[in-house]
Order: structure tokens, then sequence, then C-alpha cells
């Protein structure tokens, strides 16, 4: 992990949806903003003018597999000084998942994308279930995950944001109505946590819990409820049964690694 603070001139983003920015702002072109979109914003301040360069490669649905196949050559051979790498947890999600395969894949793509050049950082998962029911039969291969991902970041040249332990991610209001995807406050908080990783001084405590909100009544939970069902879960579960992804066809929002301001 940096123990100093390091400037960045380029930054590579890689993952699945997380990365991509679902369900934060929309931006004049149509795509989420999303907290890596935040990250280079603040790292591009730091740099002169036109010199900081941002690619995001990420793209909602894909697998570990997909990640390593479609996305790791293309980010190890833009040779960026910074790299975030977060994936495997839609692996996880299906029933069935090789955790040996995700771990490899994930370890081979850390350690190519290191040998590049770049600081890279990794992510925890957050815990869902604190958050949502039914959930608890993902926890042993999240945990899992989560010690291989902190192992790895012991190395020189790694660093790690662990949602996890962030008390933050346990509230409704940092996800979007999905229940699957950050809210615009989710991925500022995950913005920040990255800054903090890479050395840069902490604007605000991301971890810590927000305000208390007023409890909603049965019927309100109800009718929230019903519409996650029908609008989010039912869909999803389409996906799932018919082999299709949010992502299938979708190029990256920023596949090239070019001047950002």
């Amino acid at each position: 992990m940096p123990t100093t603070p390091r400037s960045y001139a380029s930054y590579v983003a890689v993952g699945d949806s997380f990365t991509e920015g679902m369900c934060d702002e929309l931006l004049p072109d149509g795509h989420y903003q999303g907290w890596a979109d935040r990250v280079a914003s603040a790292l591009a301040a730091e740099t002169p003018a036109g010199g900081f360069r941002y690619a995001n490669l990420a793209v909602r649905g894909k697998l570990i597999g997909q990640i390593h196949d479609e996305q790791l050559a293309p980010a190890a051979g833009m040779g960026a000084e910074l790299v975030t790498l977060a994936g495997g947890l839609n692996d996880v999600l299906r029933p069935g998942c090789d955790l040996q395969r995700v771990e490899r894949l994930l370890g081979h793509c850390a350690a190519e994308l290191s040998a590049a050049g770049a600081t890279v950082v990794l992510f925890t998962s957050t815990d869902p279930t604190r958050r949502l029911a039914g959930s608890a039969r993902l926890l042993p291969a999240i945990l899992r995950m989560k010690s291989f991902v902190q192992e790895l970041g012991r190395q020189d040249g790694f660093a790690v944001v662990d949602l996890f332990s962030a008390p933050c991610f346990d509230d409704r209001r940092l996800w979007a109505e999905d229940r699957l995807h950050l809210s615009p406050e989710g991925h500022r908080r995950v913005a920040a946590g990255v800054l903090e990783a890479l050395g840069r001084p902490a604007g605000f405590d991301w971890r810590a819990p927000l305000p208390p909100a007023a409890p909603a009544g049965r019927g309100e939970k109800l009718r929230s409820d019903a519409r996650w069902l029908r609008t989010h879960l039912g869909p999803w579960l389409g996906r799932r049964l018919t082999g299709r992804s949010s992502g299938d066809g979708r190029p990256p929002k920023r596949a090239e690694l070019l001047p950002y301001s």
C-alpha cells in the first residue's frame, strides 16, 4: 500500500457495473458518472490542465472471466500509472460459483496490471447480510473473497478499499432502488475511500453512518418490496435463466486512455 501520496497522470478502471457507475447521476452523454469518474476528476485537479488521462473499461454484468478475457490486456497495454480492479461479485451471486477459479482469475488480473507498472487498487465487497434479507448464503463466499483481496493488498504497489467494514453501507440510502447498485451518495463515499487509500487527506469520514432517517411505515415497505420484485428482481432472474446479461453488446464508456478534465 502506498505510504506517501503519489501523483498520477493516468488511470484505468477495470470491472463490472460497480465500476461502470450504475445508478449514479447521469452525465450529459447519457452515461452514469460513478465513483471512478469522481476519482478521475479529483486526480485530474492535481495535474496541469490536459495532463491527466483516464479510461473506464468496466461494463455492467461482467463476470470475472469476461473481465479477465476482455479488459485485462487492453488495460495492461495502456500502461497507466493507476488501475482500479473490482470483479467477482457477479460470480458469487450465482449458485455453484467456482471460488477457486474466481480467485485465480482475479489474482492473475492483479498480477498482470501490477507487472505493467500500475498501482493497483482492490476492493472488498460490502456485507449484504446487514441490509438484504436472504443474503446470508452469500456470506461465506464474500468472507473468503475478502481474505483473498486483503492478502493481495499486502504486496507492494497495491491498496485495498475495505467496504465490508464500513457501517455506512448498511444504510439503504447508499443504494439505488434495485438494491444491488450504489446510489449517488454511495458512489461519493467509495470515491472518497479510493482517494484515501491513495494517500489523499479525507474530506469527510466516508465510513460514518448517515444521520437517522424517519422509519418507513409498513405500507410503504410493502409497496417498495413489491416494486422491487416487479421492476428489478424479476428481470434479473429472467436474464439469469436465459443466459443473458445487462451488459451484452455494450461497449465501455471510455475505451481509450484519453485526456480528462
